[in-house]
């Protein structure tokens, strides 16, 4: 195994790190990357490509990781100390009921995107899963984040802590990440606009969003992987270490972007996500013809 080739996957995890969280696009961003750099992977053609679908997906757990440990606090639902300061807490017994309620609110916003995933995975990765694909939803989410933000400048926010949230605004938020299903729209991006066309305030939006990805990139990955062993493919040492290496690149950049996108919220919009993707989606564009 080359060096080089970890260097590749590296990269890749470094993509992948900073652009699951900024509304961007993260597999449009490594279908694009494909383009210039390429893993080799043993000496079967088939195998290689079957092995890349699946990496550029469970090198995302790495990413999903580091929500998990930013947040552990708030997404455990258990309290473990008799030291825990319930006062700041609901609690029913040992459950945190804010965190549970929190739980419920993220899997009711999951099921839409993953009944919808079952059913199309293979067809959205056939038709869909493409440079020119990536590039015209690059530009038109784009638009639609600089419309979103011109629209809500002047309107009050409805939503603007996470606890507010409804069942209602949830499924809304759900619908709005199937879209993510085709590649360069962005799940980060889909379900943060739809957040904030009902309501949501930026930072709320975004922090949701985070919490939404772990069920749906845990599922999404436990897809690839029975896909690959069901298509008959051999997952070998090189595959582990390829994966292993992606999602701890991915792991160490994601806590940095989310700190960095929490933080930026606070003070600025999401246009200039919106124009970084018309400005990447035509430039493939121009390139593609």
């Amino acid at each position: 195994m080359e060096c080089i080739e970890i260097l590749k996957a590296i990269i890749f995890g470094i993509v992948e790190g900073i652009t699951e969280w900024l509304p961007i696009s993260s597999t449009g961003h490594l279908i694009l990357l494909e383009e210039f750099i390429q893993l080799s992977v043993g000496n079967n053609p088939i195998q290689a490509e079957k092995f890349k679908e699946m990496f550029d997906v469970v090198i995302q757990l790495g990413a999903i990781m580091a929500v998990v440990l930013l947040n552990w606090k708030k997404l455990w639902p258990f309290f473990l100390s008799k030291s825990t300061d319930i006062k700041q807490e609901k609690i029913k017994g040992i459950v945190k009921e804010d965190s549970l309620e929190l739980w419920k609110k993220v899997l009711v916003a999951s099921l839409p995107a993953a009944i919808i995933g079952l059913l199309l995975d293979d067809w959205l990765d056939l038709h869909f899963y493409n440079t020119i694909t990536v590039s015209i939803t690059l530009v038109v989410y784009g638009i639609f984040f600089i419309m979103i933000e011109n629209r809500n400048k002047y309107q009050k926010e409805r939503v603007e802590q996470l606890s507010k949230i409804t069942y209602q605004d949830a499924l809304c938020i759900g619908i709005f990440q199937m879209l993510a299903l085709i590649p360069g729209t962005s799940r980060s991006g889909a379900t943060i606009l739809g957040a904030l066309l009902i309501g949501l305030s930026r930072g709320v939006a975004a922090e949701f969003s985070f919490y939404l990805a772990i069920p749906v990139m845990f599922g999404a990955s436990l897809l690839k992987i029975v896909k690959f062993f069901h298509e008959g493919m051999r997952f070998t040492n090189e595959m582990g270490v390829f994966l292993g290496v992606g999602m701890l690149s991915a792991f160490v950049v994601s806590v940095f972007a989310i700190k960095f996108l929490l933080n930026y919220v606070k003070k600025n919009d999401f246009k200039i996500f919106g124009w970084y993707r018309i400005v990447l989606g035509v430039l493939v564009l121009i390139i593609k013809m």
